[in-house]
C-alpha cells in the first residue's frame, strides 16, 4: 500500500474510532433512567455501568499503548474496535443489569486497546510537523459525537427503546475493524548491510512516511554481558550492535519486553484512584475511601520504584522524562477537569436554578459544543504561527474565563451571558486539547507513540473524574443549589487558570520538520561529516 493511502486509512480509523467511543459514552447518559426503570435496577447498579467502564479503561490505557508499540497499532486498533462493537451488541440483548455491568467492563477493556491506537497510528503515519491537523480533525469528530450523542440517543430511545442505542456502534465498529485488518503499512526501502556502507553504518527507519530516516553507526560487538547506563534515575541497557537493516514497515512495532510488574502496579493505582474519586461525592470520607487514597499513593510509589529499576520499563524514560510531554499531560488534566466538571455543574444551574427542562438546557449549552468543533481546526494555524506555549496559555485563560462567566448565571442574567460562557468554554477546551495532544504525541519518539497516546487518554479520564468529584463535594457542602453551583464553578475556573503554569512549559517554537531526537532506546546517530581538508593540508 502506498504511503498516501496508508495515511488516509490511518486518519479515517483514528477519527472514526475516537468518534465511536465518544458517541457511546454520551448516548448512555441519556438512556440510563429508561434502562433503570425497564430492568427494575437500582441507581447504584446503573451507576456501575459507567463506573465499571471507566475503571477498566483507565487501568489499561498505558499497557495497551505499550502493546501497540510492540505489536503494531493497526492490530490493536482492529482488536479493540471489533471487541468494542461486539460488547455493544451484547449489551443490546442483555437480560439484566448484572450482564450490562459486566459487558460494560469488557467494553472498557477493548476501549482501552482502541483509544491509544488512534493516536499511535497518526504518529506512525504523519511526520511531526504535520500531526496537528489530523489531531484537530480527531478532536472535531469527538466534539461532534458528543454534541450529536444526546440527540441520537433520545430519538432512538423514544422510538425504538433503549436497546437500540447500543446497536448504533456495531456496524461502524465492524467496518473499521475489518478495514484495519486488511491494511498493511508500507514497507520502507531496504538499506544496504552495515558492511556495504563506508564507515560501517546501517539504515533503520523509525518513523512514518515523510519522517526522517536516521542513520546510525555500527558498533563493535562487545563480549560479556551488556553494561547498564543510567539516565534520570532509570536503568537502561546499553546497545551492543548496529540496528538491523532491511525493509521495515512504517511505524513498525518497537522491540523490547513488557513490564508486567509495572503494568500491575499502575493498574492498581489507577483503579484505586478512580474508584475513590467516584465514591467520595456520594459516600463522603469513609474508611473505604481513605483506604483507597492510601492504596493509590502506595501503588503509585511502588510503580515509580519499579520503573526506575526495570530494564524495560512500561513507560520509557524518553516519554516519562520529557518535560514537554509531562507539561502537556498536566495541561490536559487541568483542562478536562475544568471543562467536564463545568458542564456537569452547568446542567444543575440550567435546570434547578433557571428552571429549564433537559432539552432546553442541552440547547443552551449547544454553543459550547459548536465552538469546540470549530476551534479544533483553527488550533493548528495558531500552533504554526504562535507556537504551543502561547496557544496553550491563551486557550487555558479562555477556558477559565468561560467557566467564570458561567458561575454568574442566574435568573436576572441576560441570554448572551451564558452563551458567551459556553462559547469560551468550548473554544478554549478544543484549542487546549489539540495543542497539548499534539505536543504529547509529537515530542515522544515514534517507537513509543502508543505509550504517549495511552498517557494522553489516561489524563483525559482522570481529569474529568477529579473535576466532577471536586464540584460535587463543593455543592454538597454549600447551603443551597445556587450558592453551591456558583462556588463549584469558581473552583473549576481556578483549576483551568492553574493549567497556564504547565502550559508555560510547552515548547515555545512552532513545530518544524526537523529530524526527531533519538530516544534513549535508540542508538545515537553519526557525527556530522567534516569537509575534506584542502590540498596540501
Amino acid at each position: 500500500m502506498s504511503g498516501r493511502l496508508h495515511r488516509g486509512v490511518a486518519l479515517t480509523g483514528s477519527v472514526a474510532g475516537a468518534a465511536v467511543v465518544a458517541l457511546d459514552g454520551t448516548v448512555l447518559t441519556v438512556v440510563q433512567p429508561v434502562l433503570q426503570r425497564d430492568l427494575g435496577a437500582g441507581f447504584a447498579q446503573v451507576q456501575w455501568a459507567s463506573t465499571g467502564y471507566l475503571i477498566a479503561v483507565a487501568s489499561l490505557l498505558v499497557l495497551a499503548g505499550r502493546l501497540g508499540d510492540r505489536h503494531g497499532h493497526e492490530k490493536l486498533f482492529a482488536v479493540g474496535i471489533l471487541g468494542f462493537g461486539a460488547a455493544s451488541a451484547g449489551i443490546a440483548v442483555a437480560p439484566g443489569i448484572g450482564w450490562i455491568v459486566g459487558l460494560r467492563v469488557v467494553q472498557g477493556v477493548f476501549g482501552a486497546l482502541l483509544q491509544p491506537a488512534t493516536l499511535g497510528m497518526l504518529r506512525a503515519s504523519f511526520p511531526p510537523d504535520r500531526l496537528a491537523v489530523p489531531i484537530a480533525l480527531r478532536t472535531s469528530a469527538i466534539g461532534l459525537a458528543a454534541a450529536a450523542g444526546p440527540l441520537a440517543g433520545g430519538v432512538l430511545a423514544t422510538h425504538f427503546g433503549w436497546r437500540a442505542v447500543f446497536v448504533l456502534n456495531v456496524v461502524p465498529a465492524t467496518v473499521l475493524g475489518v478495514l484495519a485488518l486488511a491494511v498493511r503499512p508500507p514497507a520502507a526501502p531496504a538499506g544496504p548491510s552495515p558492511a556495504a556502507v563506508p564507515g560501517g553504518t546501517a539504515a533503520a527507519g523509525h518513523g512514518g512516511p515523510g519522517s526522517a530516516v536516521p542513520v546510525f553507526r555500527a558498533r563493535r560487538a562487545r563480549s560479556g554481558p551488556a553494561p547498564v547506563r543510567r539516565r534520570s534515575g532509570f536503568r537502561l541497557p546499553a546497545r551492543t550492535g548496529a540496528p538491523e537493516s532491511g525493509a521495515r514497515p512504517a511505524g513498525a512495532p518497537a522491540p523490547g519486553r513488557l513490564d508486567p510488574g509495572g503494568a500491575l502496579l499502575l493498574a492498581v493505582a489507577l483503579v484505586c484512584c478512580v474508584h475513590t474519586l467516584v465514591a467520595v461525592p456520594g459516600d463522603g470520607v469513609t474508611w473505604a475511601t481513605a483506604a483507597g487514597s492510601a492504596l493509590t499513593v502506595l501503588a503509585g510509589a511502588a510503580f515509580v520504584r519499579q520503573e526506575r529499576r526495570a530494564l524495560h520499563p512500561l513507560v520509557p524514560p524518553a516519554v516519562i522524562g520529557s518535560r514537554p510531554v509531562a507539561a502537556a499531560l498536566a495541561v490536559l488534566v487541568c483542562a478536562s477537569a475544568s471543562m467536564l466538571g463545568a458542564l456537569f455543574v452547568a446542567m444543575y444551574v440550567l435546570q434547578d436554578v433557571l428552571g429549564q427542562d433537559p432539552l432546553s438546557g442541552s440547547l443552551t449549552a449547544l454553543p459550547g459544543a459548536a465552538a469546540m468543533i470549530l476551534a479544533a481546526p483553527l488550533a493548528p494555524v495558531l500552533l504554526r504561527r504562535q507556537g504551543a506555549r502561547r496557544t496553550g496559555v491563551a486557550a487555558s485563560l479562555a477556558l477559565a474565563a468561560g467557566v467564570a462567566l458561567l458561575s454568574g448565571l442566574g435568573p436576572a442574567t441576560p441570554w448572551w451571558h451564558g452563551g458567551t460562557g459556553f462559547v469560551l468554554l468550548g473554544a478554549g477546551f478544543g484549542t487546549v486539547m489539540v495543542t497539548a495532544t499534539a505536543v504529547a504525541v509529537r515530542e515522544a519518539p515514534p517507537e513509543h507513540a502508543g505509550v504517549a497516546g495511552g498517557l494522553q487518554q489516561t489524563a483525559m479520564n482522570i481529569g474529568p473524574t477529579a473535576g466532577i468529584a471536586a464540584a460535587t463535594a463543593v455543592m454538597a457542602a454549600s447551603p443551597g443549589v445556587a450558592a453551591g453551583t456558583g462556588r463549584a464553578l469558581l473552583l473549576l475556573a481556578c483549576l483551568a487558570a492553574l493549567g497556564t503554569l504547565p502550559a508555560l512549559r510547552l515548547p515555545a517554537s512552532r513545530p518544524s520538520a526537523r529530524t526527531p531526537v533519538p530516544s534513549p532506546d535508540t542508538p545515537p546517530g553519526p557525527a556530522p561529516a567534516r569537509p575534506a581538508p584542502p590540498p596540501g593540508a
